[in-house]
């Protein structure tokens, strides 16, 4: 059974991004890209919402050195709104309900991985399909200017520490393995 990993960069409050931040939040440095490299070599699909299908795609199409790997890579969009065929390359749509395709793609031996997407993340999260979580937390707060909060609607999670590293000296990666519960503990 395929491994299913939410894979999230974030700021110390949870947003996704910031209006008038740069990239990575002007962050990223030599660990951090030694990480994406070596992470890019493993084998997965790439699952993605269409907000982070329609950005992602235009940084491609842009010729952006970093998307080669992600335009290179299996991806699977799940979109109501998106319509055959889709421009880039090795990217099929999924119309219909996510949680039944994935859990479907589950099945097959090939690990899966959300990048952004925090819709998809929250559903797939809900159904009970997430085996891991991976959050990259680079140190800076946002509340003036972060959208994207990541974790909004999700359910309650406990997470169990799997690995964690600093890059760079100051980013911190923490991967969890995540048990979605009723509530609070004790009160069910």
């Amino acid at each position: 059974m395929a491994d299913l990993m939410i894979d999230y960069i974030t700021s110390l409050d949870g947003f996704g991004s910031a209006d008038g931040w740069p990239g990575l939040w002007g962050m990223g440095g030599p660990d951090y890209f030694a990480f994406l490299e070596q992470d890019g070599q493993e084998d997965f699909t790439t699952l993605l919402g269409a907000t982070t299908y329609r950005l992602f795609a235009t940084f491609a199409e842009s010729g952006e050195e970093e998307m080669a790997e992600v335009t290179a890579r299996r991806k699977v969009v799940f979109s109501r709104t998106l319509t055959e065929p889709l421009e880039w390359a090795n990217t099929t749509l999924v119309p219909g309900d996510a949680v039944e395709a994935v859990r479907a793609m589950k099945q097959e031996a090939v690990p899966l991985r959300t990048i952004g997407s925090p819709g998809l993340a929250r559903a797939l999260l809900r159904a009970g399909l997430v085996d891991r979580v991976r959050v990259v937390v680079f140190p800076v707060v946002n509340g003036a200017t972060g959208h994207d909060r990541l974790y909004d609607g999700w359910p309650d999670v406990r997470l169990e520490l799997l690995d964690s590293r600093t890059l760079d000296g100051r980013l911190q990666l923490l991967e969890y393995a995540p048990t979605v519960l009723d509530g609070p503990p004790g009160t069910g």
